[in-house]
């Protein structure tokens, strides 16, 4: 199943999945400001906080992206008779398709990570957490809350994040009961005797925990090939899909071994990938996929979330996206809709990134335009286009135009290495746009004055600036136009 149309049929069944994941579920919290000064106490900068966001972290985090791929999930997992397990029920009652079962442990804290972001770039790190496996009691109490959970599962998620809820009591009997009704189980592994998982239809290991666990090199190919099928032969395991960061994924069953080059991201966080391609995988295996095409929508889902900000969740819509991208080029993947677009400058913004706007019809592309988008380039950080559809320029400019049409017109400026999106829109002018994206930097060439150029106003009231780019001389859409006419009527 190689081809883009079959991996969008799987996608297309997710909503018929329903997921069982038991594991580690944590608050996940950042805050965010900035340092512009070292503390007098210590060698250490001052954050002036901005603002704060906390969100479901660990096995929380994967059935979060289970449903956000559009896929039903239970979650099995412990929480602390505290605020923060309070937090975490609440955060679930505002999520659709996802049904917890949170077991309270009276003396076991709810796991707590808060990452400290300054300008885009992660300080600190502090964790609060128990690690010690559950109690007696409390495991029973999972495997008792498992039992009446699994009856509609079509696939059980394990998602060790070491936090002492995986058990080896609650693997064992978990993966028996999934073996005797034939269930297909995925688990992501924290502990480095991966013979704890043994029974499992797929292991998922990145490659620091593959090299602990088979004590083995894995920088090449074969030796990843050689490490997994070592496992392979001695934990009673099906198959292992080793993530390995920017040289792809490799799946490796006893007879067969697929690498998967990573896709080409920008990389911004990888907090929560891991959880993005296991959900994925979940689904699309699920769904019918093969365990290769599985891993190729997985690998896709894992591109998409290191290239946002925060424990995010990767979307059914985006994958479709990635996935006509890998047809049609990696132009079109700058070609968006506004809320798409707007998710873009979320992230661009939490790094710190100035974003800058310019707009037009951009027929028939020519040196001026080029010229315009170095300029505007020159002051941001990252450029959105505006592109007036052809209705748009029907009305504006009359029968006849544009010459070119809008999907071409918007290839070729997302083919420019200085324009970072390409929005289409279709009203008379690009207002719209101008106070959802609110740039930083809105520019049009000098032949418009700062009173003469739309959303001018709207710009520098929030703080914004106009920027006016020199013309180069002797460029015109309308004249090239008028030239190639009196030259076909000479002719």
């Amino acid at each position: 199943m190689e081809k883009s149309s079959a991996l969008l049929d799987i996608l297309g069944k997710a909503a018929s999945i329903e997921a069982l994941v038991i594991g580690d579920v944590m608050l996940d919290r950042f805050v965010y400001g900035s340092t512009t000064r070292i503390s007098p106490e210590a060698p250490i900068p001052i954050l002036s906080i901005t603002h704060q966001s906390q969100m479901l972290g660990g096995a929380g985090n994967v059935v979060r992206n289970i449903a956000s791929l559009g896929g039903k999930a239970q979650l099995i997992s412990v929480v602390g008779e505290d605020p923060e397990g309070r937090e975490i029920e609440q955060i679930f009652s505002t999520q659709g398709a996802t049904t917890p079962h949170l077991v309270k442990s009276v003396g076991r804290p709810t796991t707590v990570k808060t990452r400290f972001i300054a300008d885009g770039q992660q300080l600190l790190r502090s964790d609060h957490e128990a690690t010690h496996q559950l109690q007696p009691q409390t495991a029973g109490n999972v495997l008792k809350t498992f039992q009446g959970a699994v009856k509609n599962a079509d696939i059980i998620v394990l998602s060790d994040y070491a936090k002492g809820v995986l058990s080896d009591t609650v693997l064992r009997q978990v993966i028996a009961y999934a073996k005797e009704k034939d269930i297909p189980i995925i688990a992501d592994p924290k502990s480095t005797d991966f013979s704890r998982y043994a029974g499992v239809t797929l292991l998922t290991p990145n490659r620091k925990e593959m090299i602990a666990a088979s004590g083995m090199p894995c920088g090449t190919n074969y030796e990843v090939e050689q490490a997994a099928r070592s496992i392979l032969a001695k934990a009673g395991i099906s198959a292992i899909l080793v993530t390995r960061s920017e040289a792809g994924m490799s799946l490796i069953t006893k007879d067969e071994a697929h690498h998967i080059a990573a896709e080409a991201q920008e990389v911004f966080d990888v907090s929560g990938a891991g959880d993005s391609v296991i959900a994925a995988l979940a689904i699309a295996f699920a769904a019918g996929a093969s365990l290769a095409d599985a891993a190729r929508i997985a690998n896709l889902a894992g591109g998409i979330a290191v290239s946002k900000s925060g424990t995010a969740a990767v979307t059914k819509a985006e994958i479709r996206q990635a996935l006509h991208s890998q047809e049609i080029g990696d132009m079109d993947a700058k070609i968006v809709n506004l809320d798409e677009a707007l998710e873009r400058v979320s992230n661009w913004r939490s790094r710190g990134l100035k974003v800058g706007f310019t707009n037009g019809c951009f027929d028939l592309v020519h040196p001026g335009h080029i010229s315009l988008m170095r300029q505007a380039r020159s002051e941001c950080d990252r450029l959105i286009v505006g592109l007036n559809t052809d209705d748009s320029i029907r009305r504006l400019k009359g029968e006849g135009r544009p010459v070119t049409n809008e999907n071409s017109r918007a290839i070729v400026l997302a083919g420019l290495t200085d324009v970072g999106l390409v929005v289409p829109f279709a009203e008379d002018t690009p207002i719209k746009l101008i106070e959802a994206i609110r740039p930083d930097v809105l520019t049009k060439g000098a032949d418009y004055t700062k009173e003469t150029v739309v959303g001018a106003d709207i710009v520098e009231a929030y703080g914004g600036r106009v920027h006016l780019a020199n013309l180069k001389e002797g460029f015109s859409t309308t004249g090239t136009i008028a030239r190639l006419l009196a030259a076909k009527k000479e002719a």
